[in-house]
């Protein structure tokens, strides 16, 4: 159970890993703006993790396959962390909740910082009840390296909690490999373009009519809100928490269910493999 206790200091020093990336040199300037924060350590990929000692947060905007290092070294020298990284299923946070429980910090999983993004995937929860047949096409920049994106497999998710009375979702065809990959029973279907940064489509089917719910990113500034948002709870935070959602005062579904993390070289067409 996550919770928001007193006691943070005044100056939060911060250590940013992945400081050299796009949503590091973000961070990096959010820092220089905003009171109450600053640098401790920009931390590239040649650094040792080590210069994280000593700060009072830890903020990771790394890879899919460096952040659980990353993370387990959070939580063995007790930093609250930020994670900013994708490739984190609810499977794979789940089974950190009782390492960060005893080490007695916070650690927030954030699939996505935008507030628009939340808001939408929020709404394809309410809506996961009312359609059987629902499929998400996600889109992304030709160097985003991980697929599908974090956010999509969080609304996957998201989704087959809101329907756990009712079932999995009707996905015809899946054993094709054109049908896209399943997260919680949802294919998704993703897209790496030059052009573009970020979109979502979260397609619902229904008798005679269809429902679509798009979200477009078109500025890395998006993200700032959120980013200032989780910087402020993260200090005093106490557990694991999912999502901006609960720091909006949004709820998620009570029960929610996952396939696992996406296993590299899992074949499309077929269900999410779990990773160990």
């Amino acid at each position: 159970m996550a919770a928001v206790v007193e006691g943070a200091p005044a100056i939060t020093r911060v250590a940013v890993v992945g400081a050299n990336g796009s949503m590091g040199r973000l961070v990096l300037s959010i820092l220089d703006e905003t009171d109450g924060f600053e640098l401790f350590a920009g931390i590239g990929s040649a650094d040792p993790l080590d210069a994280m000692v000593g700060a009072d947060l830890v903020v990771d905007f790394t890879l899919p396959q460096v952040s659980p290092t990353v993370v387990d070294f959070a939580i063995s020298h007790g930093l609250p962390i930020v994670v900013g990284t994708s490739g984190w299923s609810t499977e794979r946070i789940s089974r950190l909740v009782r390492p960060i429980d005893e080490a007695g910090i916070g650690a927030l999983f954030i699939p996505n910082f935008s507030v628009g993004s939340v808001l939408a995937t929020h709404f394809a929860a309410l809506g996961a009840r009312y359609f059987d047949s629902i499929e998400i096409v996600e889109a992304h920049h030709a160097g985003k390296v991980d697929s599908p994106s974090g956010t999509a497999v969080r609304t996957a998710e998201l989704i087959g909690a809101a329907r756990a009375e009712l079932g999995p979702v009707s996905a015809p065809h899946v054993d094709q490999r054109a049908r896209g990959q399943q997260v919680a029973s949802v294919p998704v279907h993703s897209l790496r373009l030059s052009g573009l940064l970020a979109k979502q489509q979260v397609i619902f089917g229904g008798v005679g009519e269809t429902l679509t719910i798009t979200h477009d990113t078109y500025s890395p500034d998006s993200y700032r809100s959120g980013i200032r948002l989780a910087l402020a709870a993260a200090t005093s935070a106490r557990g694991v928490i999912v999502g901006l959602d609960s720091l909006l005062g949004l709820s998620a579904p009570a029960a929610l269910l996952s396939d696992g993390e996406i296993a590299d070289g899992a074949p499309s067409g077929q269900a999410a493999a779990t990773t160990p």
